[in-house]
Parts: C-alpha cells; sequence; structure tokens
C-alpha cells in the first residue's frame, strides 16, 4: 500500500470494499437494478437471464460494492450458500406481481437467514419490492406481511418499493445499506 492510499485510509478518504450478495428468484428483476447502480456509460443495454452468476461493481461516495448477481433459477439456488461467507451485505429482490412465486421468495429468504454463515452474524438485509410499475403488485407493505420480515430481530433490514427499469426506489435503498456499512465498518 502506497503512501497515498495509507493517508486517504486514516483521512477516511479511501473507499471501504463491501462484498454485496444479490438474491432473489429468476426474473425478479435483480440483474436489472445492478445494472441501474451502475454509472450511465458502463449500463447494459441488453438484460439476459443470469446463468450460475456474475459480478458487478459499482461505487456510492463512501464505498466500493462488489456485487454477486445470482441466478434465481431452481437449479442454481444451491450456489448462493458458497458465497454466504464472504458476504458482508445481502440484497433480496422480490417481484411485488408474481404473488404465485411469492411463497417460493419466502421459503428461499427463510433458507437464506437460518444458513449458518449467516444466522448468527448481524449482515444487513435490503428487500427491493420491485415491480412496482405492473399492474396489481403487491405495496412494499403487504410484500413485507407476506415474508413475515417483522420476524426478523437479529438484522438490521429494510424494504423498499422500487421499479428497477425506472430506476425507482434504488438509491433510498442503496443509501440504506452504505448508512448500514458504515455503522459496521471500522
Amino acid at each position: 500500500m502506497g503512501l497515498f492510499d495509507k493517508l486517504a485510509g486514516w483521512l477516511g478518504l479511501k473507499k471501504k470494499d463491501v462484498n454485496v450478495l444479490c438474491l432473489g428468484l429468476d426474473n425478479s428483476g435483480k440483474t436489472t437494478i445492478i445494472n441501474q447502480l451502475k454509472p450511465t456509460n458502463a449500463r447494459t443495454q441488453d438484460i439476459v437471464p443470469t446463468i450460475g452468476f456474475s459480478v458487478e461493481k459499482f461505487k456510492t461516495s463512501s464505498l466500493s460494492f462488489t456485487v454477486f448477481d445470482m441466478s434465481g433459477q431452481g437449479r442454481y439456488r444451491n450456489l448462493w450458500e458458497h458465497y454466504y461467507k464472504e458476504c458482508q451485505a445481502i440484497i433480496f429482490v422480490i417481484d411485488s406481481a408474481d404473488k404465485l412465486r411469492m411463497v417460493v421468495a419466502k421459503e428461499e429468504m427463510d433458507t437464506l437467514l437460518n444458513h449458518p454463515d449467516i444466522k448468527h452474524r448481524r449482515i444487513p438485509v435490503l428487500f427491493f419490492a420491485n415491480k412496482m410499475d405492473v399492474r396489481d403488485a403487491l405495496s412494499s407493505v403487504k410484500v413485507s406481511q407476506v415474508l413475515g420480515l417483522e420476524n426478523i430481530k437479529d438484522k438490521p433490514w429494510h424494504i423498499c418499493s422500487s421499479d428497477a427499469l425506472r430506476g425507482e426506489g434504488l438509491q433510498e435503498g442503496v443509501d440504506w445499506l452504505q448508512d448500514m456499512m458504515k455503522a459496521n465498518i471500522h
């Protein structure tokens, strides 16, 4: 580490690196959300379903995020747990318009939160109740009730309504996550 890096670190100018897992069922909008968080010139025009996982990076004013965008397809969900140990935050995306699969999303969330590598850590969990632009989408309050988020007592969590296609609601969520990470990182 060079002198400038050390000085920047002492002054709090250096961006802290944070590993974030982005999870949720397939077609919930994970990749679109991550794409919206990247700088405009780095965004992808055509979003395709994620196979396995992809790694994306974006920065906020004080943090440098490395986001592992995990496929939500059933056959890939067992890969999620291999990344739990290294993550410092979780973004869980729910398709608010997909009422039929809300139960599956809850099961996956419960499995995640009860995994030994997650259960006893105070990892912040940001929920995006995505696809608010779709007719008959559930509100974030209703999504919170269906998922039983009020039962999460051992981790800081926050839910945001979002429309990933337009980028609505994403900044609020990232601001909350950034505040949580700054509070946890020394």
